[in-house]
């Protein structure tokens, strides 16, 4: 009797591993935000974002995977003020002429429990790709209480230099250490 109890312990634990699965969430770009802030001259921390977002989230929570796959629309980005959303825009700092898009991609996620912590994975600026860390502060899923389809949100920082994305121009005059953060919402399709 004994061996029958655990050998049903076992297929439930198998059954209901294989019925875990991944879903899939598409980033839903107005109301993902992500911003980068700096320091001007000591002055003043200077906020700005990108206003054209795009991408996939892949969750299973059962087996804490997943990933991340981020595109962002470089020629986008808003500093509250034309000129300079050219002006940044420019060779020396974004290129978006030659280079148009942003991207992250995740190489694994991080859980502390069922809390999602963070996510490891590769930021390409300029055609220079890096790793990079987003800690992530919040992540949380759920029926979407207006749209009625599952939904997930997070917010996620990290901390990048621009002269290693070749962006260092007035460094370090103007900081050259960059906060990046990241309010997402993605909704399943």
């Amino acid at each position: 009797m004994r061996k029958l109890i655990a050998l049903a312990a076992v297929a439930a634990t198998l059954s209901s591993a294989a019925f875990a699965a991944p879903e899939t969430y598409t980033i839903e770009g107005t109301h993902t935000y992500p911003r980068f802030e700096y320091s001007h001259f000591g002055y003043s921390t200077q906020i700005s974002r990108f206003d054209k977002t795009s991408g996939t989230i892949v969750i299973d929570k059962a087996a804490k995977t997943g990933s991340v796959d981020v595109s962002i629309d470089a020629t986008s980005v808003n500093t509250g003020y034309p000129l300079f959303n050219q002006h940044i825009q420019g060779e020396d700092f974004f290129d978006t002429a030659k280079y148009p898009t942003i991207t992250y991609k995740s190489s694994s996620l991080k859980f502390e429990g069922d809390k999602l912590v963070a996510v490891e994975g590769n930021l390409t600026v300029k055609g220079v790709t890096k790793p990079v860390t987003l800690k992530v502060s919040s992540f949380h899923c759920m029926p979407h209480p207006m749209l009625k389809k599952d939904a997930c949100g997070a917010n996620a920082t990290a901390t990048i230099k621009r002269s290693e994305f070749n962006a260092g121009k007035y460094a370090p005059y103007v900081g050259d250490d960059v906060t990046l953060s990241i309010a997402v919402e993605a909704y399943k399709p």
